[in-house]
């Protein structure tokens, strides 16, 4: 006889689908970014020692391998850290994290002090037992649930503004040691609207490839007189280029065509520093 469903059968519930926190996929995602935001923080943080050893006469100090690992873990702390908060991992993760950066280089320190390892395999070594660490921390807390992040205002504000505090922290060195870079390199600017519009589909419309076209022409010209005429006129062609680049992305920041914001954004305040840089380096020298 077949049953029929009257308003009031109970139809039980399906089992509860695993925890997508303890899939090998999302194990391995967050690995992934456990490493690019280490990476992050060695690019971003590593000019900034630079910057401060000189005038703190620590340059000397910071060159011993010993130093420079912890720098370097230390840098990468940094970067993980932010990440992990951001993700909203626990303090607790957070904290079994940065101890897997630090801890494999302190365990090699003593046989580093007795001469049975070198600086190399210090490095080598360190970096080698950093992963496995990693891994067993990211197991131990793959179940867990995300927890509540508080945010000041300020943080937050900064938080939208980080494509600026990237670029801002890329160019530390070239405060400290403005040079001329060489006039080729203008024509990664709008190499790279061509590239990333192509990829996105965004040279169609307003701005797109006739606007990009031109100023590859135009940047293109610029390099070959920079090239042409060398010395100091050709380093100030270079600035030119540079900051009129700036004004190039915050016109598609504001319109936002063709590359994301964020992007404008970070390539604009790089722009501009590296003009200025540049200025900086011509009035100096």
């Amino acid at each position: 006889m077949r049953e029929t469903l009257t308003p009031s059968t109970v139809v039980p519930a399906p089992p509860p689908a695993a925890h997508p926190a303890g899939g090998g996929r999302h194990l391995l995602r967050h690995l992934g970014e456990m490493v690019l935001a280490m990476v992050a923080g060695m690019l971003l943080l590593g000019p900034v020692w630079t910057l401060v050893g000189e005038p703190l006469g620590i340059a000397a100090t910071l060159a011993r391998p010993d130093v420079a690992a912890l720098v370097m873990a230390t840098n990468m702390t940094v970067g993980m850290t932010v990440w992990m908060r951001h993700r909203r991992h626990s303090w607790a993760a957070t904290g079994e994290m940065a101890a897997a950066m630090y801890l494999p280089f302190l365990l090699l320190f003593g046989p580093y002090w007795a001469g049975l390892l070198g600086a190399d395999a210090l490095m080598l070594g360190g970096h080698l037992l950093m992963l496995p660490a990693m891994v067993l921390v990211a197991v131990r807390h793959r179940h867990a649930e995300p927890v509540p992040v508080r945010r000041h205002p300020a943080v937050v504000a900064l938080a939208r503004r980080w494509p600026t505090l990237v670029a801002l922290l890329m160019t530390v060195s070239l405060w400290a040691a403005p040079d001329v870079p060489s006039p080729w390199l203008m024509l990664v600017l709008p190499g790279a609207y061509l590239l990333i519009g192509a990829v996105r589909g965004r040279l169609r419309g307003p701005g797109g490839l006739g606007r990009q076209l031109v100023g590859l022409a135009a940047w293109s010209a610029l390099v070959a007189v920079a090239v042409v005429v060398d010395g100091r006129t050709a380093a100030w062609l270079v600035a030119a280029g540079w900051l009129a680049h700036a004004g190039w992305d915050l016109l598609h920041h504001r319109r936002d065509e063709v590359v994301p914001r964020a992007y404008a954004e970070w390539c604009g305040v790089l722009d501009a520093a590296i003009g200025v840089s540049v200025v900086l380096a011509i009035l100096s020298g």
